[in-house]
């Protein structure tokens, strides 16, 4: 067992990251230590990556313990850069971590002056002087690399500045050089952010925290009001909404609603998010109340002005659009589901239930299926999943059955209709999967059928026999 994390008085001790944790209690046997636990790591990290968002949308996880934030555009906001480390570090101090911060031109650059220098706000062009004095290991390199570059002499980052590229990049390849220059910011390095960024949103921060639903419905209204411009600008309505609730102690709660046509009217948001936060369904834990309150547009889709009729208030939509919105809002998507095609020519996928909201007002599928536009060739009720059959003196190769055995009855086939022959998609099924032989069949009572023959005939095994359908 070893040392994976250290106190600052720890590290004052001597004490190292990787030491064996017998040589640490022989050196100090008063030693408090706690077995590292990397899923609550990660899930603090993540808490933590949500707080942060009041700062600024783009917010990375740099695992294990540091978090990356582009403030590009946003520094002016908190009074410019130095206050806006100086407020990042004070606001997360007071939950009781020891945090150091920095602010560069590059990521790599933060990160190094974080994990090995002293941080602060390194300004545009003092890259190379932060830089020089620091350990090689500060550029992420990886560890044979930096043992290698030790015993070469390159302890720092300095030593390698003024060297000749040529030889190193022979010797460690290019990534090694990469990584150099993202330090120095002639690279560069995107920063994959943890959540969607939304393209509209608006936010309220507040000097009291408010602590009840009311006062939450009654920010959203207003704040709606504020990115209609926006939607408008851009052509575009929500489809997807979210609330987010930053609250006093750090926690961040979501809350999203969904709209089956595009949205701009603030009245129809608002009623929205009061169904979604008055079910009972949803718990919504206050704490000591909330500071911030932002309303995100996640999605949004073209916008069609519709004149509505005499009498119909401006902004209202249209009343089957409304109930489905409710309806979804209130028990959830998928409270109400309808069926659409996708475009597949094997029967149980070729059609699928999805939310009444999401499908009814989409767009059409490109094309639909010929089956499916020709009376009597599909079933109206399908079985999921095909039940096996016990069939009697089928024709060989590709005939139909003269009987069958289902669910313990048994049917005399009088007329017999098929095959239609359906390959497999080799692409989901793999190479193995089966040719069906589809037969419409039609028993002496005049109950119609439709089944089917998994696989061919041949020496190593008789093919087994489905019910698919039941035609009406």
């Amino acid at each position: 067992m070893a040392l994976t994390g250290l106190s600052p008085e720890a590290a004052a001790q001597g004490l190292r990251l990787g030491q064996a944790l017998a040589e640490a209690r022989a050196l100090f046997p008063g030693l408090e230590v706690m077995e590292e636990d990397a899923a609550a790591d990660t899930a603090l990290l993540n808490r933590l990556a949500d707080w942060c968002d009041r700062y600024t949308p783009l917010v990375a996880c740099d695992r294990p313990d540091a978090l990356l934030l582009d403030i590009t555009g946003c520094a002016h906001l908190f009074g410019g850069e130095e206050a806006l480390l100086s407020r990042v570090l004070d606001d997360v101090g007071r939950f009781g971590f020891t945090v150091k911060g920095a602010i560069a031109d590059s990521a790599a650059l933060s990160s190094a002056m974080v994990r090995f220098g002293s941080g602060g706000v390194i300004l545009p062009g003092e890259g190379r002087r932060a830089l020089a004095p620091l350990p090689v290991a500060a550029l992420r390199l990886e560890a044979p690399v930096v043992k290698a570059l030790t015993k070469l002499g390159f302890r720092q980052i300095g030593d390698l500045l003024d060297a000749p590229r040529a030889p190193l990049v022979r010797r460690f390849g290019q990534g090694f050089m990469l990584r150099l220059d993202q330090a120095l910011g002639l690279q560069g390095e995107p920063i994959s952010p943890r959540r969607t960024i939304a393209p509209v949103w608006a936010e309220k921060r507040l000097l009291t925290p408010i602590d009840t639903v009311e006062a939450i419905l009654s920010l959203v209204g207003p704040l709606a009001e504020t990115f209609l411009s926006q939607l408008e600008a851009r052509g575009t309505g929500g489809r997807l909404f979210e609330l987010a609730l930053f609250r006093v102690d750090g926690t961040v709660l979501r809350v999203s609603a969904g709209s089956s046509t595009p949205l701009r009217a603030p009245a129809r948001i608002l009623a929205l998010f009061s169904a979604r936060l008055t079910n009972h369904q949803t718990v919504l834990d206050a704490g000591f109340g909330f500071e911030i309150v932002r309303l995100n547009v996640l999605h949004d889709g073209p916008f069609q002005a519709m004149q509505g009729a005499l009498g119909q208030a401006e902004g209202e939509d249209m009343s089957l659009s409304a109930f489905l919105d409710s309806i979804a809002a209130r028990f959830g998507d998928h409270f109400l589901m309808t069926s659409t095609y996708r475009q597949s020519h094997v029967p149980e996928r070729a059609v699928e239930s999805v939310p009444a909201a999401h499908a009814l007002f989409s767009a059409p599928p490109a094309r639909i299926p010929p089956v499916f536009t020709r009376p009597n060739r599909r079933p109206i009720r399908l079985l999921d999943p095909p039940e096996l059959v016990e069939a009697f003196a089928a024709e060989v190769p590709d005939g139909p059955p003269a009987a069958f055995r289902w669910r313990r009855l048994r049917h005399q086939v009088r007329h017999a209709e098929g095959p239609e022959r359906i390959a497999p998609e080799w692409w989901r099924d793999g190479q193995g999967a089966a040719t069906r032989d589809y037969f419409r069949v039609e028993d002496e009572e005049g109950y119609r059928f439709w089944i089917f023959r998994d696989g061919f005939y041949d020496a190593a095994q008789l093919p087994r026999w489905y019910m698919h359908g039941l035609f009406a």
